[in-house]
């Protein structure tokens, strides 16, 4: 059973970012969407108009700024390597607990696999969620402009 991340929030978080879990670049780098490929830092600087972060901590500064949580709807499973479709034995996060301490407003998943074990697992906040396409590499066909509407909202 492999790890994930803990979640990044602050206590004045109003935005919730799931992702499915951790690529290997990330769990190496240890912080969130470390695989330089993806576009996920760009996406959010560019949405709030910032300089790309480099560095963790500039990472952590970013979101902390504008408000964004980060976390993973699954904390640990069994996977080798780091497709979604990998994943086995996933523990499901507890966002309803997360959600409930902080003033999240709207979650936002990161791909499709994010979203169907959110929704499958969370019913009951689909009604703040707002599915977005993966900033993975994988996803060759990717609009940075929903996203970047989504994050000025």
């Amino acid at each position: 059973m492999i790890e994930g991340f803990a979640p990044f929030v602050n206590p004045d978080s109003r935005v919730l970012i799931l992702g499915s879990f951790p690529s290997v670049k990330s769990r190496e780098e240890g912080f969130y969407y470390g695989n330089k490929q993806n576009r996920f830092w760009s996406v959010l600087a560019q949405s709030f108009a910032s300089p790309a972060p480099r560095s963790v901590n500039e990472k952590k500064e970013l979101l902390r700024r504008n408000k964004v949580a980060l976390w993973d709807v699954v904390t640990s499973c069994d996977i080798v390597g780091s497709m979604d479709k990998d994943i086995k034995n996933p523990v499901i996060a507890d966002i309803k607990s997360l959600a409930a301490n902080y003033p999240i407003a709207k979650i936002i998943t990161n791909g499709g696999t994010a979203y169907k074990l959110f929704a499958k697992h969370f019913p009951e906040l689909t009604g703040m969620c707002v599915a977005l396409p993966s900033t993975s590499p994988a996803n060759a066909r990717l609009d940075k402009s929903v996203w970047i509407s989504e994050l000025r909202r």
